[in-house]
């Protein structure tokens, strides 16, 4: 789809995060707006299945929600250390990883693993972070034994701390890498609303796949509803594939429903979705667009890509995302919620 101010109505896709990088000012039609675009059709890969790589994907992110949902829900001062980048890091961040890197490597034994994620165990083999290993460890084994399928024995805090560190791959233009973010939004998820768990693979340097686990995104609408945990509490799985669609399920296991974005054409009927944290994103410019596009509606402020799963169901019309200078966007942040809408 695309949005030219003033002129075209929003045709029928999902307007998502933009770029900051802007133009030369000639070309810029107002001061501060610039040309938006997304495509929804995913870029050409080689046509061939990963319906393996999917299975195991979605196994790991939904045993990796369970670990989050119990954290959350029991969540101490004492889970929560402090990072560089001063955003939190918590126990069920670290046991997040170590469950989704466990779980891959062992459901695809037979490709080369390599994952691009956020964590490492750096700070956790520190002297004065030994009860906190001790805690993931403990929630990592109860979590994996809770799946009644897997055949596996206890792992060591080793173990965890080698699974963590899988996630140390660079990456690159060639070949498969998996990019992870264990919990995307964790402010989020210390005050007790949404977070996703965004895990996507790519092939030869395209996106061919995406996870997005939402413990607290209910199966219905959030537009007219509140953001936080509501009512509907199994949580959201929606996942895609390429050129395979984007379908959503339950985290408790309902069956599969194919999603679509809105087929909202009128911008003055569109609602859209920002960023909750306005450290994230420009508040102020997203409502000075919002208002050139007609958009009546006020925003809706959800963190993580849950925004994605929503948008890819036809929750909401448009995502206005403008990082603030300074602010470095990391693949992780995105590539498992852009083929989830690409997809829909």
């Amino acid at each position: 789809m695309s949005v030219s101010f003033g002129h075209a109505p929003l045709r029928r896709g999902a307007l998502l995060h933009i770029n900051s990088t802007k133009p030369p000012l000639s070309k810029l039609k107002f001061p501060f707006l610039f040309s938006l675009s997304f495509s929804t059709r995913t870029p050409p890969v080689a046509s061939m299945s990963y319906d393996k790589q999917l299975a195991a994907a979605k196994k790991a992110a939904s045993l990796a929600a369970r670990l989050c949902q119990k954290v959350q829900k029991a969540l101490l001062q004492s889970d929560v250390q402090s990072k560089s980048d001063e955003s939190p890091v918590t126990v069920a961040d670290y046991g997040s990883q170590a469950i989704i890197s466990f779980i891959l490597e062992k459901e695809l034994q037979s490709v080369p693993f390599s994952l691009v994620a956020e964590e490492d165990s750096g700070d956790l083999r520190k002297e004065e972070s030994r009860e906190t290993l001790h805690r993931i460890t403990e929630l990592v084994n109860e979590t994996l034994a809770s799946d009644g399928k897997l055949n596996i024995s206890p792992l060591s805090e080793e173990d965890v701390l080698t699974a963590i560190d899988n996630g140390k791959s660079e990456g690159g233009p060639h070949g498969q890498h998996w990019v992870l973010d264990p919990i995307d939004g964790t402010k989020g998820f210390v005050r007790g609303d949404q977070y996703a768990i965004a895990l996507a693979l790519l092939d030869e340097g395209k996106v061919v796949l995406g996870v997005l686990s939402c413990p607290n995104l209910p199966l219905t609408s959030i537009v007219t509803g509140n953001t936080s945990i509501l009512e509907d509490k199994a949580g959201s799985l929606f996942y895609a594939q390429v050129d395979c669609g984007t379908y959503m399920e339950s985290l408790d296991g309902s069956p599969p429903k194919k999603v679509h974005v809105t087929t909202i054409e009128n911008t003055e009927e569109a609602s859209f979705f920002e960023s909750f944290e306005a450290a994230h994103s420009s508040h102020g410019l997203s409502s000075l667009i919002a208002r050139k596009l007609g958009v009546k509606a006020p925003p809706v402020r959800i963190d993580s890509q849950a925004k994605y799963g929503a948008l890819s169901r036809g929750d909401g019309a448009i995502y206005l995302r403008f990082p603030r200078k300074g602010y470095r966007e990391k693949i992780w942040d995105h590539a498992a919620g852009y083929i989830v809408v690409a997809g829909s």
